[in-house]
């Protein structure tokens, strides 16, 4: 059985691009996700596009927030401050992906966690 008190600390490990597993090992090395921790040797994608599902809802989720702001006028923009919020958003965006891609990473190691594969090597 796997202990639930393990979902916020392994996603709060990876928002910070941190190894879901131990928290040391990074996520990331630049813009480029690596293949397994450094740490603890846990292999972060087994099978190539694992963590597409996580990843795409977390950069959709934002985007359908704004979309629905936009949509149904919850905010009174002038033009200028339309454009400054479209440019804050973009920014933000690009600002936070790692973040987010980390959080996929974090959520499908948890996925695996729950739902062990035996052939998956978890440390």
């Amino acid at each position: 059985m796997v202990d639930t008190g393990l979902i916020l600390p392994a996603v709060l490990r990876g928002a910070r691009k941190r190894c879901p597993h131990c928290g040391i090992g990074p996520l990331f090395s630049g813009w480029t996700q690596l293949e397994r921790c450094t740490h603890c040797g846990l292999v972060f994608e087994p099978n190539e596009g694992d963590t597409w599902f996580f990843t795409i809802i977390g950069d959709r989720l934002p985007v359908a927030i704004t979309i629905v702001i936009v949509y149904f006028n919850l905010a009174d923009f002038s033009r200028a401050g339309g454009a400054l919020a479209l440019i804050a958003i973009v920014v933000a965006l690009i600002w936070s992906t790692p973040n987010r891609w980390g959080v996929g990473v974090a959520l499908h190691y948890l996925s695996r966690l729950f739902w062990p594969d035996p052939a998956d090597p978890m440390p």
